[in-house]
């Protein structure tokens, strides 16, 4: 049994529908996890998704900002949304697949950006995100993975940890999405909840990896200045059997792209 599995921050699923449908139709994944789809619930395009035999729908989202969903080929056997930080604002959505041995639970995240200054004394966004990551810090240490299940953990979570995540560890230190708060803070969930960080797992931590290139770039491509902010996590009984993970970089240059890349996890169970 295989099992491919796509993380995407859409940046607006109705308006780059097609480039959704194009990522489907020419690597067609069997789960494609989308975050900031800013779709109200229930209006995501699914029409568009069925049409390409994506039956099965997971969505949580809301007017304007924020959102996640999973579409995929294989059913679900359960599916489940969790609140962060005493809002209700649409980051995260759970889906089980079954498998030949253990159920597999994908976990699609989309953690706060918090804005421009680290501080979250003067900065509410950077305050929003911290406790976003104390919270799920304290869950992935407890009852995140149904007992006898596999996991992945998927998404936007907007920290890149490592100093080759980054086109300059130096000059990002005081940048959100690098500070040291964030990547200490990220790394303890990594180790909290046993997961396996699968991009690194294939592609080692001297070398440079990107999933983000920034709208204010004049040439992205030329000055290369990305961030990895999208990430593909397993469970350890899970990771031994990923057998490949591709980061679309072409996708940063389609038309109307999203400022994040597609990246695909192949597995072998």
């Amino acid at each position: 049994m295989s099992l491919s599995v796509v993380t995407w921050n859409i940046n607006s699923v109705r308006l780059r529908i097609g480039l959704v449908t194009k990522l489907l139709e020419h690597w067609q994944p069997d789960v494609l996890c989308l975050q900031e789809t800013k779709c109200p619930q229930g209006q995501c395009p699914s029409g568009a998704f069925r049409a390409m035999g994506y039956e099965h729908i997971a969505e949580f989202g809301q007017k304007g900002y924020h959102g996640v969903a999973i579409v995929s080929k294989r059913p679900f056997l359960a599916q489940s949304t969790k609140p962060f930080c005493g809002k209700d604002d649409c980051r995260h959505i759970s889906v089980t697949l079954a498998s030949k041995k253990k159920p597999v639970t994908i976990h699609n995240l989309y953690v706060p950006a918090g804005g421009d200054e680290p501080d979250p004394a003067i900065n509410d966004k950077f305050a929003h995100k911290l406790q976003f990551i104390h919270e799920l810090d304290e869950w992935f240490g407890n009852d995140c993975v149904p007992g006898g299940h596999e996991a992945i953990v998927v998404g936007d979570l907007n920290i890149a940890p490592l100093e080759h995540d980054v086109w300059s560890h130096k000059d990002l230190l005081k940048v959100v999405s690098h500070t040291p708060i964030e990547t200490q803070g990220l790394l303890r969930i990594q180790k909290t909840g046993g997961w396996v960080d699968l991009m690194r797992q294939h592609v080692p931590p001297e070398q440079k990896l990107y999933t983000w290139w920034s709208y204010r770039a004049r040439d992205w491509e030329l000055s290369n200045r990305g961030r990895r902010l999208d990430h593909i996590w397993s469970t350890p009984g899970l990771a031994p059997h990923c057998r490949d993970i591709e980061v679309l970089k072409a996708a940063r240059g389609w038309e109307q792209p999203s400022d994040h890349v597609p990246v695909i996890a192949r597995f072998a169970l």
